[in-house]
């Protein structure tokens, strides 16, 4: 109990310490700024609340889209890196092209940057004029972010598959599972928990990366914002749609570092991961 006691009173004071540093550090950096020759001039150009309100509206409906992509799409992505990762885990000779297709999507597509690979949807599809596939820009820059990061996916499903000791197929087979079922019912829920932080991290980025659709010229909750600026010349509505991004992604980043946290303690004490 007197142990107890002493350790309690460490992270007490512990905890003290380390919110008086952050309180100061704080207040040091808002003295720099506040002080500094140019903040009256930044504070009407990026903090000015009236275009804040006036802004806000807009960049709200905006971010209704950005939703609305971030689910779809990554829902997609989901599934479509899963099958990617699988293609390239199977084995066997016969299945090689298979492999070589999805490893050869893999690399390119993690190669190539996002905002090119929108912008080729977006403006090349359309001037293909095939009959049946869409033209609108909001499905084609989705599909843009899907075949992206469903590149990334794959291989945060494949490390996972891979992580998974053979032993534990073995052991499926030797019960009398086929290779389809050791994958569904032993490999794949081992791999999916052993790789839900860096899923959760990618999702996070698809949240974020979901604002490049806007070269498409599709309207979200920063194109929302620079059609504010540009009438008004004020750049307070960036500030706006940007601290609408941060308040949405740090809920989102805050669970990853829990999951994380579990599944390093779990692994630690020797149970399931």
């Amino acid at each position: 109990m007197e142990r107890e006691r002493i350790r309690r009173a460490r992270a007490r004071r512990a905890a003290l310490v380390a919110t008086a540093s952050t309180l100061l550090t704080g207040a040091v950096l808002v003295l720099v700024v506040v002080n500094s020759p140019g903040w009256p001039r930044t504070r009407a150009t990026f903090f000015d609340l009236h275009y804040a309100r006036e802004a806000l509206p807009a960049v709200l409906q905006g971010l209704w889209l950005n939703i609305r992509l971030l689910v779809v799409c990554g829902s997609a992505a989901l599934v479509l890196g899963m099958l990617i990762a699988v293609a390239r885990t199977l084995k066997g000779p016969v299945l090689l092209p298979l492999r070589v297709l999805a490893a050869a999507y893999t690399d390119f597509f993690r190669g190539l940057p996002l905002i090119i690979n929108i912008l080729s949807m977006v403006l090349g599809v359309p001037a293909l004029r095939l009959q049946g596939v869409p033209t609108d820009p909001v499905v084609l820059a989705g599909i843009a972010l899907v075949v992206t990061y469903s590149a990334y996916l794959a291989e945060v499903f494949r490390a996972g598959i891979e992580s998974v000791h053979p032993s534990q197929r073995a052991a499926a087979r030797s019960l009398g599972l086929s290779g389809l079922q050791t994958l569904r019912y032993v490999v794949l829920p081992q791999a999916v928990r052993r790789v839900v932080p860096p899923l959760l991290n990618d999702l996070v980025s698809l949240q974020k990366d979901t604002s490049l659709v806007s070269i498409g010229g599709v309207v979200e909750a920063v194109y929302a914002a620079q059609i504010v600026v540009g009438k008004e010349f004020n750049f307070t509505p960036y500030v706006v749609a940007g601290l609408i991004f941060v308040a949405i992604t740090i809920p989102m980043t805050r669970y990853t570092d829990w999951i994380t946290a579990r599944t390093e303690r779990r692994r630690a004490q020797g149970g399931l991961v």
